[in-house]
């Protein structure tokens, strides 16, 4: 037999190895999947998002917030852990990075005045994984809470839009916590909420049996497309002719040869794509964004 193994009969599948984050990339465009997940050297990305940084600083206070003593959950609190963990990255200047703190920081304490702060989370940035005989997927819960006799997945949102109880229900990645959570935990998880943080809205979905099963199908059937991608990835690189990106100096980026396997999904998401740049089809697609374009007032 030749240098590449055959499988043999009766072996087990290899497991993909996944998050919902991987799983999405996928769908919204192979291209950048590759070059997040398979290229080595990534390309290099463009400049950080200012939404990525509000959205981290918000999720960051709340998460140390849930870790503090008791007597010291307050809403002043929070709006100080805020303060103290903001981060500046992909803002347009100092002046505008300041306003959004204050405004993050009004929104993080408002929030937090409506929590008690005695319901203690079974478990908050909770990373939780589950395993069928196709994937092994694992995620971070941004809290879990205990309810009665069921767990609840609370995801935090920091976006301009208000969600709805449709994103609520369509979201794999939500589905997919409330899996691993039942399994880890070894108790009913089916409810699943997202918290708009700008709006104090709560957009709330009761997942059943069957629709946990069918998120938990179509997550297995984009692992399969993604995992026969991948293995194409890994025969054909050895053989890959690079060529080089314009303006970096020789260094490479690797399109025809896999473009049959991880084509580009030209769009209106392109704009918002790290790696716009490297994309021909994406840059006929879309203008790109500033950095601040997704802020909620933008």
């Amino acid at each position: 037999m030749g240098a590449e193994q055959l499988p043999l009969a009766g072996m087990p599948q290899r497991l993909y190895t996944c998050t919902p984050s991987r799983l999405n990339s996928w769908l919204d465009c192979p291209r950048r999947y590759r070059m997040t997940y398979l290229d080595r050297p990534s390309p290099p990305k463009g400049p950080p998002w200012a939404h990525n940084s509000l959205g981290s600083s918000v999720h960051n206070a709340l998460a140390a917030w849930w870790r503090l003593p008791r007597a010291e959950r307050t809403p002043e609190t929070a709006g100080r852990l805020l303060v103290r963990g903001w981060l500046t990255e992909g803002f347009r200047d100092a002046e505008q990075s300041a306003r959004y703190r204050e405004r993050a920081r009004e929104m993080v304490e408002r929030y937090v005045a409506r929590l008690d702060p005695d319901d203690e989370p079974v478990g908050v940035e909770r990373t939780v994984a589950a395993r069928t005989d196709r994937i092994a997927v694992s995620g971070r819960i941004d809290r879990l809470d205990d309810r009665g006799s069921e767990l609840v997945v609370v995801d935090y949102k920091t976006g301009r839009h208000v969600l709805t109880a449709d994103d609520a229900r369509g979201s794999l990645a939500l589905a997919l916590y409330a899996l691993a959570a039942s399994r880890v935990l070894r108790r009913p998880c089916r409810r699943v909420e997202l918290h708009h943080l700008p709006s104090g809205e709560v957009a709330v979905w009761e997942h059943t049996d069957e629709s946990l099963g069918r998120h938990l199908r179509r997550a297995e059937q984009i692992a399969a497309e993604a995992a026969a991608a991948d293995e194409a990835y890994r025969t054909r690189l050895k053989d890959a002719v690079p060529r080089p990106r314009p303006g970096e100096g020789g260094a490479a980026v690797r399109h025809e040869p896999f473009d049959e396997h991880f084509p580009p999904r030209p769009g209106n998401l392109c704009s918002w794509c790290d790696f716009l740049k490297h994309c021909p089809e994406g840059q006929q697609a879309a203008t790109p964004k500033e950095p601040w374009a997704a802020l909620p007032d933008a």
